[in-house]
Order: structure tokens, then sequence, then C-alpha cells
């Protein structure tokens, strides 16, 4: 390392993990506010992540026009590039290294659980090497599952994504009849329900779908699941579940399937969906066609579903970044608090009352932590979420869904 000293005041951001429709607008912020102040050098990129910290692959962030940086922040994806590697023991001279040489003094890393925990190393490891270096992480995951904080930035528009594909397919199946009356929909979602759950926002009322959401807290019995969906296309003539990607039975992976078919730097195992089995169970109960979707990485990048409550609280907590980094916070992750006069509206969409500030959490509470949805937001027995659950959620996913009528 060159220096325990970084008089330049230059700043670092990094994207890591899986993108958002909002996670540039959280890059935009920590651009925008550290252009805005006095005392900063250089604004560098890293391209791809923790990658592009090791290979001195950095890109200036200062050169762009602010228009262009407009269009950055309504662009889905992650603009410098994104990187699920894990920081190793032998990988962190190599970054201290970068840091000293670039002159960084601000680290900024935009991620979600796995990034918390780098971030929080690279902090570590340059204090006990007597390194001056503010580390605040910005939180992102359309999982919604890092704790410490109200919601994550991302969630709002990949849940408005989910319900709005929930509305859509209850009618497609509703139409159809009995040629293919049955949908399931698999959602992401590695350790929790949240994004599964959210599909819940779309009904006006019991007809409507989704009729059933299987969710990892909440155990699958199949012969239960079953049950439920036997009895909605009994009573509607169509029946549709949202089951998360990692949805589980009582023994464990539905369908017996018990190695995973791939294993990522972090050791989350990812198995194959739930959503055709239960499918196939479906449609073998009924003697009816039952299809399964499973939209993958177009949840987390159809721009026209960005709620405009989301992307403003991800430009938020990239600016309350740079502002907590310049007071002197170190260590730390920024956080999203709910006032707590916040509630849903009766009328479907979000109350003129729901407000939201940033705060701090310590690293080393958030790095490696799950956030699983709570017990008053689920209602096991009907396999469903309550009243509760979507009075949280409803606030976030930006304005209200469409009213659709039947003949």
């Amino acid at each position: 390392m060159n220096s325990t000293t970084t008089a330049n005041k230059n700043v670092l951001v990094m994207q890591s993990g899986g993108p958002t429709p909002v996670m540039n607008r959280s890059l935009l912020g920590v651009v925008r506010e550290t252009c805005e102040r006095e005392g900063y050098g250089a604004i560098y990129g890293a391209r791809h992540g923790l990658d592009g910290l090791l290979s001195d692959n950095l890109t200036d962030l200062a050169g762009h026009s602010r228009t262009a940086w407009e269009r950055i922040g309504r662009t889905p994806g992650a603009a410098l590039g994104s990187s699920r590697r894990r920081l190793k023991d032998a990988d962190v001279s190599t970054a201290l290294d970068v840091l000293s040489k670039r002159g960084i003094a601000y680290l900024f890393v935009i991620g979600g659980n796995d990034s918390t925990e780098t971030c929080h190393r690279l902090s570590v490891a340059s204090r006990d090497a007597g390194y001056e270096l503010a580390a605040i992480a910005i939180p992102k995951t359309i999982d919604n599952d890092l704790v410490e904080t109200d919601h994550t930035p991302g969630y709002g528009s990949a849940a408005r994504f989910v319900a709005l594909a929930a509305m859509g397919a209850g009618r497609d199946a509703e139409a159809m009849g009995r040629e293919s009356p049955i949908t399931l929909i698999e959602v992401m979602g590695r350790d929790t329900g949240w994004l599964a759950a959210s599909a819940a926002l779309a009904r006006r009322d019991e007809r409507d779908a989704p009729h059933v959401i299987c969710l990892p807290e909440v155990p699958v019995r199949e012969d239960r699941f079953l049950e439920l969906m036997e009895e909605a296309y009994g009573r509607y003539g169509f029946a549709v579940a949202v089951v998360a990607e990692n949805a589980r039975g009582v023994d464990g992976v539905l369908g017996g399937r018990q190695e995973p078919w791939y294993v990522d730097d972090f050791g989350h195992p990812y198995y194959d969906g739930p959503a055709r089995y239960l499918a196939g169970l479906i449609g073998n109960r009924l003697g009816v066609r039952a299809r399964y979707e499973k939209p993958g990485t177009i949840q987390r990048s159809m721009p026209a579903c960005v709620s405009a409550t989301d992307a403003g609280e991800a430009e938020m907590v990239g600016r309350a970044a740079v502002r907590y980094a310049a007071e002197g916070h170190r260590d730390e992750m920024v956080t999203l608090v709910r006032g707590l006069d916040s509630q849903a509206s009766s009328t479907g969409g979000p109350d003129k009352r729901y407000s939201c500030t940033t705060g701090l959490a310590a690293l080393e509470r958030v790095a490696g932590g799950v956030k699983t949805m709570p017990g008053p937001y689920l209602d096991p027995s009907s396999y469903f979420v309550t009243r509760e659950f979507e009075s949280y959620a409803r606030p976030l996913i930006g304005g209200s869904l469409p009213r659709y009528e039947r003949v």
C-alpha cells in the first residue's frame, strides 16, 4: 500500500449483486450529491464491482453531462456492471493497494446482503491497516431481505411487476376456461417470500388472482396446496398460484431433489424451480392444463413497472450515503425509516401520509443477515398473506394498480 492517508479525498462507487430497476438511481444520487459538495476529488466507478476494484478497472464518473446522468438514472440494470464475486483473504491487500493508489477516501457499495459483507470486510481491513476509508453500504435488492431497514430500494418496483403479472395472468386463465384454467407464476426470492407476497396487492375481491401464494416462510404441504387450488377452480372456474423460487415442502425441496444445480461464491444454493413440479400435480389432480410461468430477470429490469416511490427513495439513499460519509460515519449502511403515520390507503393506493427518511445501521449487524417475513404478515392455513402485509407493501409500489371489470 502506498500511503496510510487519502489526501485527495477521491470517491469510489461499486455496484454489486443482482440489479434492480432503480439501482442506477442510487448511483445517480451518489454522483449528484458528491458534485454538489466541496472537498471531494475524483469520482470513480468500479467496472463490474469487486472485479473492477481488484483489477484497477475504474472509470471516471464526472465526465458525463447532466442529461446523460438523467438517462442513466432511468436505466434498469447496473450502469457500472455488477458482480457476485466474494472477497477472499488473498484479495484484501490487492484491494487496499488499488484504493491507496487511486487516493480513495470514500467507498460506496450499492448492493444487498453479500455486498454489505464485502463493504464491511474492506472497512475493517482498511482500519486494521491504518488506512483512512469511509466505507458506506447503500441498500438495494428486490428480495427486500436486508435487516435493519424497513424496506429496500428495488423491492417496490419488482413488487409492482409481480402484482401486475398476477393480475394479467388471472384474467388470462379466467378467459381460457377449461382450455388452460390453471396458472402458476414462479418469482424470485432466494431466502424469503417478500416478492411473491406482493402478488396479493393485485386482488380487489376473492375471485381475483392470486388464490394461493407459496412462500419459503411457510412449508408447502402438497395435499393442502392441491386442496386450495381445487377449491378456487371449483368456485371460479380458474385458479392462479404465485410461488417463490425457493418455496419448500415440509421435508425440504419440493419435488424431492435435494442437491442444488448451482452454488454461488457466497455458498447460496439454487434448485430447480417448484412451479413446474406443482403445476404437474395440480394438472393431474384436475385433469386440465396447468401452465407455469417463470419471468426470470424481467422481474428486476422492466422499466414500465418502476415505482415512483421506489425511484425517489433509491436516489435518496445514494445522496444520504455521501452526506453521512462527509459527517464522519464509517462502516455503516444507509437504512430506510418509515414514518410512524404511514399506511396503505383504503382506495388501493399509497396514503398521502406515507413518508420515509434515512438512518444508519452498523454493517456488522447487517452483513450476512436475512430478514424473513414476520408472523403477523402470514396466513399459513390459507397459503396467503394478511391485510397487515398489504398495508406495509402497498405504499411502496408507487401509485394505484389498474382497475378492471368483468362482463
